[in-house]
């Protein structure tokens, strides 16, 4: 006759066998060789860059449209004070990145938001990587919504076939873990990689303004802002972009949007369309180096002429 433990003996034998294989796809996701991995290591190298600057500093953040397009050094030369790459990374979501941000502004600082359009049409500021950017972090948990983030706490556990596969593959040529946001930062936190482009290009067509979500969630970034003794300005993104018609009347309303909030940094005549690919990197909004000086040099001079 079979025992009546038997049965609650399976159970929390396969719940203890599920609870094992969850917290190692966990601890792969999070502190090996997963992409949440190298997201968390960049957040918490910008941290470390904001916090060993103790005077007034300019922070520049956004996603990786912010990341992967400025230098500095020269805008640091420009502004006469410590310069800061605080972008992250357009999935996290702009409620995510904001509240990010906003743990690093002190009293005097200026913060120069540059979100790319992948940001500003978020309906409700979240992206893909919003859950597991906040578990793996701690950062932005109230943000996302609790079934939301059970579904990611749940992923965050399984590691993907795909990146188990690049992995084991990264350990037999080069000897080690690697992941897109893995290379190495300067002391301001900005890219020294230049990431190649796979595939043809397109241009990019801007389709919709800003949501009301975005304006709503940059205004009361402006007051968060203000509340610290903190100055924030805007920008239109640098994209490879077309020129059309509809594409520049979305880039015209998102910016007359933006203006309402805060002073804008862009030019005009181009609304920040690009039409030379040579500059851009992997995507419609990363540059190469050599674009990021261009890019750089330009906001150099909208800073200098916007700083008091």
């Amino acid at each position: 006759m079979q025992s009546s433990t038997a049965p609650k003996i399976r159970v929390w034998t396969w719940l203890l066998a599920a609870g094992m294989a969850w917290t190692a796809g966990y601890v792969y996701n999070v502190y090996l060789g997963g992409e949440t991995r190298w997201l968390k290591d960049l957040y918490e190298k910008k941290v470390v860059a904001a916090r060993a600057i103790e005077t007034p500093k300019l922070l520049v953040t956004g996603g990786s449209g912010a990341h992967y397009t400025i230098n500095s050094e020269i805008l640091a030369a420009a502004v006469e004070r410590p310069v800061v790459n605080f972008g992250i990374d357009g999935p996290v979501g702009l409620d995510i990145i904001l509240p990010a941000a906003l743990e690093q502004v002190e009293a005097g600082d200026i913060v120069l938001l540059v979100p790319e359009y992948l940001i500003l049409l978020d309906e409700d500021g979240l992206g893909d990587r919003s859950g597991p950017f906040a578990i793996a972090t701690g950062q932005g948990l109230d943000q996302v919504p609790p079934k939301q983030l059970a579904r990611d706490a749940l992923g965050v556990g399984v590691p993907s076939l795909r990146a188990l596969v690049k992995s084991t593959s990264d350990l037999i040529t080069l000897g080690k873990l690697s992941g897109y946001y893995d290379d190495p930062l300067t002391a301001a936190g900005d890219p020294t990689v230049d990431k190649q482009r796979q595939g043809s290009w397109w241009q990019l067509s801007i389709k919709r303004p800003a949501t009301p979500h975005s304006i709503r969630r940059i205004k009361q970034f402006r007051r968060e802002v203000e509340a610290q003794g903190g100055t924030l300005l805007l920008s239109l993104p640098w994209v490879y972009g077309d020129a059309s018609d509809n594409t520049q009347a979305n880039i015209l309303k998102t910016a007359e949007a933006l203006e309402d909030i805060a002073p804008l940094l862009y030019d005009p005549e181009t609304l920040n369309i690009q039409s030379d690919v040579r500059l851009f990197a992997d995507t419609h909004y990363h540059l190469t180096a050599a674009g990021r000086t261009v890019r750089s040099q330009q906001l150099a001079q909208q800073l200098q002429e916007m700083m008091p």
